[in-house]
């Protein structure tokens, strides 16, 4: 009886222990796959998914800037790691713990900031697709393997320079004629799983900014799953080339 009780309280511990390391976040098991790339900065449309203001969370009020334009700030910055891999961000892409991406609570979704830590002078190019972080004295969260270029993976958090990059190309969009294709649509499903799953799967394939975001048709919620925006039709239709040789249904044009 002696040992089937131990036995009972070894599991419990485990148990216990595995639903602590579930509920914190921790870093990836493996390093990056790849040496580590800036983000690029271009222009992107600010969808309205991801830039809803105001908007609350845990019983806090924010507002969404209009525009990132002119915007520099200091504090600190932290990194979030396995917790979120995976999961969709606030625009619906997914999360990569080795991406070049940030969360943000006020910057316009998607912006590209510089971030620079002012211990060690590293800085990297992030592109924000995401809100946070929602800890009163930190003002970016930064993916993990930006945390390890910037050289605070290990520390957790950093005091850090925030600021806006102009997205390049934004005149050349401006100029293009509304009729022009920068979006891809996959399929619109009315359960959000079957859309994310989906858009997991295609981000493993071809490592593209797959979005699920909801829209109301006939008064009917559906989940889009789209790749974009396309910087030209080039682009645009070499990835619906590649969908339909992998036999794919046709994917909508969209501008």
């Amino acid at each position: 009886m002696r040992g089937v009780l131990l036995s009972v309280c070894a599991l419990l511990a485990a148990v216990t222990q595995a639903a602590t390391v579930v509920d914190r976040d921790y870093a990836p098991p493996a390093p990056a796959p790849a040496p580590w790339a800036d983000a690029e900065p271009r222009a992107e449309p600010l969808l309205r998914y991801g830039n809803i203001s105001p908007y609350e969370v845990n019983g806090a009020r924010y507002e969404v800037l209009g525009t990132s334009e002119g915007y520099r700030e200091r504090g600190r910055a932290s990194w979030y790691g396995m917790k979120f891999q995976g999961r969709p961000t606030s625009n619906g892409e997914i999360y990569d713990v080795y991406g070049a991406t940030a969360a943000h609570r006020s910057l316009p979704i998607p912006s590209y900031v510089r971030v620079k830590n002012l211990q060690n002078q590293r800085a990297v190019i992030l592109r924000v697709n995401d809100r946070g972080p929602f800890a009163a004295d930190r003002i970016i969260d930064v993916s993990y393997q930006a945390a390890v270029a910037l050289g605070f993976s290990e520390e957790g958090t950093a005091e850090v320079e925030v600021e806006a990059l102009p997205q390049k190309g934004t005149e050349d969009r401006r100029s293009q004629p509304a009729t022009a294709h920068r979006y891809l649509q996959i399929g619109a499903f009315s359960s959000w799983q079957t859309a994310l799953d989906l858009a997991r799967t295609l981000q493993r394939r071809w490592g593209q900014n797959w979005y699920v975001s909801p829209v109301d048709v006939d008064g009917k919620r559906l989940h889009r799953v789209r790749l974009g925006p396309f910087d030209g039709q080039t682009a645009l239709e070499w990835m619906r080339g590649e969908l339909l040789d992998q036999g794919f249904p046709e994917p909508l044009r969209l501008p």
